[in-house]
């Protein structure tokens, strides 16, 4: 076995690493200068790692003093548009610079909407085959069938889909198809890929298949338990459906959309919101792209696809509920599936992607009229999933959050939750808000409540779907949105009050955060109040 012994001696009083730095007395020139430089590498490799670290912690500080204002309610409750508002109100200039990124996203609801309406036509065409037309006669003829003239596609609830009990059409009576259904089907068919494309060209997360979400996580507020990792056991948890266009909390489309351009040269100078059909990459050398191209060319059998009356029933009769802004693009196909396409206002507002995990945005306010204060110049948004799987993750920003807007969308009192299907949504909106503002995590945040979808009550209750069917607490008040809007009000104003640890002010506003200009005003007032409040507990104002 060899003897250690040390390879050098230190006599007197010799710095040890001095010794050990110390450059050999036989180094030649060339030796000494390629020494030089690997050690002037090193350096400016060590000093970028300082400069990160530094530049990390400069970040960290800043943010630590940032105002942070947390998005909370269930699923389609508003909270992805409340948050654009945020955006358009108070960062316009950055808002415009944006704005026609939304191409791709716009094109992509319209072409997943017409997909949904053709998938339920192919379920329809297997138990009720399309008749051939007679002979002579165009299927694309204008004349409608006569069951169709006769048709509930007027129902309330048509053509965004017939609520839970209410607008039954009658379906005794057979849906006429013809050939030009069969021959729409077939024309729209080049869709199919689009959608897959431009899924893949914005990121767009497939859950199929993610695995168990641990037990309690479909639970309605699985915040209440102390948070802790999921173990080795398992839950049958029904997936997402794959018709939902979900974004991952971990990746943005833009960043997607940016790598797709650059992998690609980032020659062009067009737009390039679409993709290629052959390999499904953006192709950005020309505006009038694959994508943008296919879509213009199916434009007209988009509108009688859409404004067809068989249809609209039979999406009537099978009770199929599409997304809120699923409406607005299909009404609008002569602008939307144009070759020269620019997103406006209204589209970026109303187009969807589901949020999946939670959102971090930096919202830095260009008008700060009102309290000249640093924390007005600059927030930390959180946009959450509001899914009964995605509210467990809600927990770790508790903590932190100065103040929580809580989105109850008040449409939707005779709707169950897409998760669990015996589950009233409004239910689930007072049990949700109940944990909130009774959470000791949240004891100290100001807490603000927006009854969303007042546009859509009105709507409904309008064509007569009746409340107290639904809600029977309600009685015999009136049937109107004024009157079930303040009803409403209360009622969660109740439960803020008892349920709250410590005594705190209650703000309610009734919205439909799809109007821009009334939202607008709304998120002023209460920008200024959150202000004011936070400020006043951080003992800044009298």
């Amino acid at each position: 076995m060899a003897k250690f012994s040390p390879s050098k001696s230190f006599a007197g009083n010799e710095d040890p690493l001095d010794v050990v730095l110390r450059p050999p007395p036989d180094e030649t020139p060339d030796v000494r200068a390629d020494r030089l430089r690997r050690e002037a590498e090193a350096k400016k490799v060590s000093d970028a790692i300082d400069e990160s670290i530094r530049q990390e912690k400069a970040a960290w500080k800043k943010n630590k003093s940032l105002f942070r204002l947390l998005l909370l309610g269930q699923s389609e409750s508003g909270k992805s548009t409340t948050l654009k508002n945020f955006q358009l109100t108070f960062a316009p200039q950055a808002w415009a610079a944006e704005r026609a990124s939304w191409r791709a996203v716009v094109q992509l609801n319209l072409v997943h909407s017409i997909n949904f309406v053709l998938d339920a036509l192919a379920q329809e065409f297997t138990a009720n085959p399309p008749a051939r037309p007679r002979t002579g006669v165009s299927p694309f003829s204008t004349a409608a069938p006569a069951s169709a003239q006769h048709s509930t596609a007027s129902s309330p609830d048509s053509p965004t889909g017939p609520s839970l009990a209410d607008g039954i059409a009658d379906t005794s009576v057979p849906l006429k198809f013809t050939e030009k259904h069969a021959l729409l089907k077939l024309r729209l068919a080049p869709l199919r890929h689009i959608e897959t494309d431009l899924r893949k060209a914005l990121g767009a997360a497939d859950l199929a298949g993610e695995g168990a979400l641990g037990p309690g996580s479909m639970r309605a507020t699985p915040f209440d338990e102390p948070y802790a990792p999921s173990g080795s056991g398992s839950a049958s948890v029904r997936s997402v459906r794959s018709a939902d266009l979900c974004l991952r909390s971990n990746r943005s489309w833009k960043d997607a959309l940016h790598m797709q351009y650059h992998g690609h040269g980032g020659h062009g100078h067009g737009h390039g919101h679409g993709v290629g059909s052959r390999e499904g990459a953006l192709t950005p050398g020309s505006e009038r792209d694959d994508a943008t191209e296919v879509i213009a060319g199916c434009r007209e059998d988009m509108k009688a696809l859409w404004e067809d009356e068989v249809v609209r029933e039979m999406l009537a009769r099978q009770r199929m509920r599409m997304e809120d802004s699923a409406e607005f693009f299909l009404d609008d196909i002569d602008r939307i599936a144009s070759r020269t396409y620019e997103p406006s206002d209204d589209d970026v507002v109303r187009a969807r992607l589901r949020t999946v995990g939670v959102q971090e945005y930096q919202l830095k306010f260009e008008n700060v009229a009102g309290v000249d204060r640093s924390i007005s110049r600059e927030w930390i948004v959180y946009d959450v999933g509001g899914a009964r799987s995605s509210r467990a993750a809600w927990v770790p920003y508790f903590e932190d959050a100065n103040a929580l807007l809580f989105l109850a969308p008040i449409n939707c009192f005779d709707e169950s939750l897409e998760e669990d299907r015996n589950v009233n949504r409004l239910q689930d909106s007072f049990v949700l808000w109940k944990s909130v503002v009774g959470s000791k995590l949240l004891r100290r945040c100001i807490i603000v409540l927006f009854l969303n979808k007042y546009d859509l009550l009105a709507k409904k209750l309008k064509a007569g779907v009746p409340i107290k069917k639904h809600l029977s607490s309600y009685g015999d008040r009136e049937n109107t949105a004024p009157v079930f809007a303040k009803y409403l009000h209360q009622k969660f104003r109740e439960q803020h009050k008892e349920y709250s640890p410590e005594p705190r002010s209650f703000y309610g506003y009734v919205t439909c955060v799809v109007d821009t200009k009334a939202t607008a005003s709304t998120l002023s007032s209460v920008r200024d109040g959150l202000l004011q409040q936070h400020l006043q507990r951080a003992d800044l104002v009298a």
